[in-house]
């Protein structure tokens, strides 16, 4: 088979493969504007009252609100742990490196079923309340993964001798690393912020698990799956994250690549 051969036919894979993968999500805003409350075809007609069901439902401004919480608060704690752990993977050589790393990557590989009941154990041995805070740790564990990875590859792209100039001008360490170093992987911090940020705000395992009276919004949605009525403002929620989670991962991926541009490692992920 030639290369050109080899090149179409996964070319043609990736396209089915998407296809397959999202087709159903262009569902999502197809009947979140149909104007009837059964999801099946033929359409009735155009509507946005499922849109303004939005604006009036109380307690998805409060899930709104409780997500939000959640997930700036563990995009920041996971990017800074994501921070320590790429950087002392990268520049610094220690004994059991490889199994730390293994460890820290390891929620990647595990379902989230078994993390999230394990961290329901843990807590409720620890004698903690389930809370907003309980979802925050668990998604911090889930989210430092993905940080880590992104931030690595920043890390390991760096011209040592930078560091080196600095320091040899004078520069303090610490110096050193606010000066020359965060703003070189800024962009891959930012990316960081905005896919943990994204990853937070869509998680519903570990909410549901770990979430106390105050329920999340994946949360809140599962529950308003129950009623018939409520499936056509449950799409055009569905609708508005979907843009959303769009507009934040294309945003991610725009500075991303700024920062492999920066570093000159264009084209790399890990």
């Amino acid at each position: 088979m030639t290369a050109r051969a080899r090149r179409s036919g996964l070319r043609a894979y990736a396209i089915a493969y998407l296809a397959f993968l999202y087709a159903p999500v262009l569902l999502l805003p197809i009947f979140a504007f149909n104007d009837s409350s059964v999801i099946a075809f033929p359409l009735k007609g155009f509507t946005t009252a499922a849109f303004r069901q939005l604006w009036e439902a109380e307690p998805l401004h409060q899930a709104v609100w409780n997500s939000l919480q959640v997930a700036v608060a563990s995009s920041i704690l996971a990017t800074i742990l994501g921070v320590c752990a790429a950087r002392a993977s990268a520049r610094f050589g220690f004994p059991g490196e490889r199994p730390v790393m293994g460890l820290i990557m390891l929620p990647l590989v595990l379902p989230e079923i078994i993390v999230a009941v394990a961290l329901l154990v843990v807590l409720l041995q620890l004698g903690l309340e389930l809370s907003l805070w309980t979802v925050i740790l668990g998604h911090v564990l889930l989210c430092t993964p993905f940080s880590v990875a992104i931030l690595r590859s920043a890390f390991l792209a760096l011209d040592d001798s930078l560091e080196e100039a600095s320091l040899d001008l004078g520069e303090s360490r610490f110096g050193t690393f606010r000066r020359v170093t965060l703003p070189l992987v800024a962009p891959g911090i930012v990316a960081s912020l905005l896919i943990s940020f994204t990853i937070s705000l869509d998680e519903f395992i570990i909410a549901f698990f770990l979430t106390g009276t105050k329920a999340t919004m994946p949360v809140y949605i599962w529950s308003q799956l129950r009623f018939p009525a409520k499936l056509p403002s449950v799409m055009a929620l569905g609708t508005i994250l979907l843009v959303l989670s769009l507009v934040l991962l294309s945003a991610a991926e725009y500075f991303r690549r700024r920062a492999a541009r920066a570093t000159g490692t264009e084209g790399d992920w890990i």
